[in-house]
C-alpha cells in the first residue's frame, strides 16, 4: 500500500509517455516469466461447486464493459454503442463521477434507452480510493449518492485496485474490479476463476447467514436486500494491456481466450476503453489502437458461437447469479 501511495502521489507530475514507457519496459520483460499463468491460468477454469450453468443452457456468457477515462473517451461512447448494436450486443459504460469530464444526463439516458448499462468507475480515478479506511468511508458516501442518482448497480475502481471487504460500504449489486489473472496490473493478485462469485458481508456465512453483517446493500433490481454483492472478474486481457503496453498487432489473444472460456463454460468479460479506440480507419495516435481489433472480437463471437452464448449487461449477470445460487435476502438471512 505504501508503494501505491508513493506512485499515485507522484503520478500527476510524471508525463504520460514516460509512465507508459516504464510500464512497457517492465511488462515486456515480465511476459516470458508469466507465460504459464497469462493470458490463461489453467486453474481458473475449475467450475465452482453447485454451479447450475447459464440461462437457457447457453455454453458461456459474454460481458462487455467500458471504462470511460477522459473527455476523448466520452466523445466516443455513442460510436462504440453503435458498433455493438450492429451485432445485437449490449454492454456497460462506466463513468468517473468526479473526473476530468462531466457526464451528460442525456448520454446516460440514451444508453439506458438502448438497453445499455451505466455504472460507476471509481470517484476521481486518482489511485487514492483505498489509501485509508476512514477516507474511503467519506468517499463511499459520495459514490453512493451517484449510484442513486444514476440508477446504477455496479462499481469498478481505478487501475483495478481492490479491497473487496471495504466495498460493503457501497450500495452496489456487483463489483468488477478484479480479474482471473493479470500480472501486469499494479495490484496483480488474481481471483483465479472465470466465473462470478459472491462476496458475503462481514458476519455472513457463504451458505446463508444466521445473522447479518454491518452492511446490507440493495443488490437487486427488484429492490431486495442481500448481505453482500456479486464479484464479476474480467477474464479477457484489457485492451490497454494488449495493444498499448504489449503492442499486440492482432486480437488473437482475445480470440484464443474466448475459445478457452467457452470450452470451460465460463464468463468472457472484457474491459475496452473508448478512449483508446481509433474509429473510421484513421491512423491511431500514440494512445490508440484500431477499433477493428474490437470489432473482430465481436464478429468472431457472433459467428463462431452463434446461439451458444449469453450476452447481457453486468447488472443482469449479477442478478442472475444471486438468484440462481439462492443468495438469501436480508430478511431471510
Amino acid at each position: 500500500m505504501l508503494r501505491h501511495k508513493i506512485y499515485y502521489g507522484l503520478k500527476p507530475f510524471v508525463p504520460r509517455f514516460i509512465r507508459l514507457g516504464i510500464r512497457r519496459w517492465f511488462a515486456i520483460r515480465k511476459r516470458e516469466k508469466v507465460k504459464d499463468i497469462w493470458p490463461i491460468m489453467p486453474a481458473s477454469g475449475r467450475v465452482p461447486d453447485n454451479w447450475l450453468g447459464w440461462p437457457d443452457d447457453k455454453q458461456f456468457a459474454l460481458v462487455l464493459t467500458h471504462d470511460v477515462e477522459g473527455k476523448d473517451g466520452l466523445g466516443k461512447c455513442r460510436e462504440l454503442m453503435r458498433l455493438e448494436q450492429e451485432f445485437g450486443f449490449r454492454s456497460s459504460f462506466n463513468f468517473i463521477p468526479e473526473g476530468n469530464y462531466k457526464v451528460p444526463s442525456e448520454l446516460r439516458d440514451e444508453l439506458a434507452r438502448n438497453g445499455f448499462e451505466v455504472a460507476i468507475h471509481d470517484l476521481k480515478h486518482d489511485g487514492r480510493l483505498f489509501l485509508s479506511r476512514r477516507e474511503f468511508g467519506r468517499k463511499a458516501t459520495r459514490i453512493n449518492r451517484y449510484l442513486r442518482n444514476w440508477n446504477a448497480a455496479g462499481f469498478r475502481s481505478a487501475f483495478m485496485l481492490h479491497k473487496l471487504d471495504w466495498l460493503h460500504e457501497l450500495s452496489i449489486q456487483y463489483d468488477a474490479s478484479t480479474f482471473d489473472t493479470d500480472p501486469f496490473e499494479p495490484q496483480p493478485d488474481g481471483r483465479h476463476t472465470i466465473f462470478p462469485f459472491w462476496v458475503p458481508a462481514p458476519g455472513v456465512q457463504k451458505s446463508g447467514a444466521n445473522r447479518l453483517g454491518a452492511s446490507q446493500k440493495p443488490s437487486s433490481t427488484a429492490g431486495m436486500l442481500r448481505a453482500g454483492y456479486v464479484e464479476l472478474p474480467y477474464t479477457l486481457p484489457q485492451d490497454f494491456t494488449l495493444f498499448l503496453l504489449l503492442r499486440e498487432q492482432t486480437p488473437n489473444i482475445w480470440l484464443q481466450k474466448v475459445d478457452w472460456i467457452a470450452r470451460h463454460g465460463g464468463m468472457a468479460l472484457v474491459n475496452v476503453h473508448p478512449d483508446y479506440l481509433c474509429f473510421d480507419g484513421a491512423t491511431p495516435k500514440a494512445m490508440e489502437y484500431p477499433s477493428t481489433h474490437y470489432k473482430a472480437l465481436l464478429e468472431y463471437v457472433s459467428r463462431h458461437y452463434k446461439g451458444l452464448f449469453w450476452n447481457t449487461t453486468p447488472r443482469n449477470v449479477a442478478q442472475f447469479f444471486a438468484d440462481a445460487t439462492k443468495i438469501p435476502e436480508a430478511s431471510e438471512a
